[in-house]
């Protein structure tokens, strides 16, 4: 294992500028140290995997080096960039991709496909790969300068790197919000035995429906982040009552479902985005959107029915109005943690697209 902090040093040291990054369970520890070491290194948190990868093309190309940290998921997300920008143009940095592996029973679903095929995809992309070696540091610094000559992706393993915790100076203190689990166990009482279908977003979101809404119709939508809200809007457009459960890291993901979702006004959609204004599920990072005006942007979509949430007694009004609306509902709930809860297992994944029929 590497000592994450003499890693950041070294790259510190070499005259490496930003991190553009969409964090990864696997680099938390990494992310962490970059945040800490944020006067030597800039942390730089994109929405996307292809934002990523287009800001370091162009901090490369005004003289900068930049590093990418995505996860295996995520290089898909890249496809388009590196195919019709670095490889034409000749741009060349590290990128760092978490290889997710996959055991089932003790994985989401959405990382078996990539298990086992990640390698295959970067050769299709006409890049090399290497795994960053966890054993000796300085090995590890060496591929990663290659990189800035050759088309070659390293990939990360798990555990890769030694533990870092944030600085208390970059910790979220969401002390005076109440834990998302309130807010579902309220959706759980009041829509129990109902028609509407919830779908709830990637990560920590659709692992606490599982656990605190055992009586509503629910898709768990495992992987895709940033497309839940597209998604309702397909069963949406074929007559069904939808709820979408998002967060706000997954909001700007794919802000394009936004824009396409508010066209429509004979369905009855409602979009949640709880903020937590963090990555739970991949370490806890903030994500650095306290610049963002959610209601605003909904509001400038043309969404017309928007709500700004902090307790329950607002919550429920929220969810009234909306499921008696015409056209799309944005409701923005502000929420802190919960306790970690288990993921949802193969089969109850797999089960949830019944609610569809």
């Amino acid at each position: 294992m590497l000592n994450t902090d003499e890693f950041i040093l070294q790259l510190i040291s070499k005259g490496y500028s930003h991190l553009c990054v969409v964090p990864c369970s696997f680099a938390k520890n990494l992310i962490n140290a970059s945040i800490n070491y944020s006067e030597h290194i800039e942390y730089l948190p994109c929405a996307s995997e292809a934002v990523a990868c287009s800001i370091a093309a162009g901090l490369k190309l005004s003289g900068k080096m930049p590093i990418v940290i995505v996860q295996s998921s995520g290089l898909t997300n890249m496809g388009s960039c590196i195919t019709s920008l670095l490889k034409p143009y000749k741009i060349q940095f590290p990128i760092i991709v978490s290889w997710r592996t996959y055991k089932d029973g003790d994985s989401e679903i959405q990382h078996q496909h990539l298990s086992e095929y990640l390698t295959d995809l970067v050769a299709a992309y006409g890049y090399e790969f290497s795994i960053l070696n966890k054993n000796n540091l300085l090995d590890a610094i060496t591929q990663l300068d290659s990189c800035n000559e050759s088309y070659q992706i390293c990939l990360l393993e798990d555990k890769t790197f030694s533990e870092v915790k944030l600085l208390e100076a970059y910790q979220i203190d969401l002390s005076k919000f109440l834990p998302r689990s309130k807010f579902l166990i309220n959706l759980n009482e009041r829509l129990k035995g109902c028609d509407t279908l919830l779908i709830g977003t990637t990560g920590n979101t659709a692992r606490e429906m599982y656990s605190f809404m055992p009586n509503t119709n629910n898709f768990y939508m495992a992987g895709n982040m940033g497309g839940a809200l597209s998604l309702g809007l397909g069963s949406a457009k074929a007559g069904k009552q939808v709820i979408v459960c998002g967060g706000d890291a997954e909001f700007v993901m794919h802000l394009g479902g936004l824009t396409t979702a508010a066209r429509y006004e004979k369905i009855t959609l409602t979009y949640i985005v709880f903020d937590n204004k963090s990555n739970k599920s991949t370490g806890g990072q903030g994500t650095y959107q306290d610049h963002i005006d959610y209601l605003k942007i909904a509001e400038a979509t043309g969404i017309k029915s928007v709500f700004d949430v902090k307790n329950i007694k607002e919550f429920a009004h929220s969810i009234d109005m909306a499921l008696n609306f015409s056209g799309i509902s944005f409701i923005r709930v502000r929420c802190s943690y919960d306790a970690p809860v288990p993921r949802p297992n193969k089969q109850s994944i797999i089960e949830s697209q019944n609610i569809f029929k």
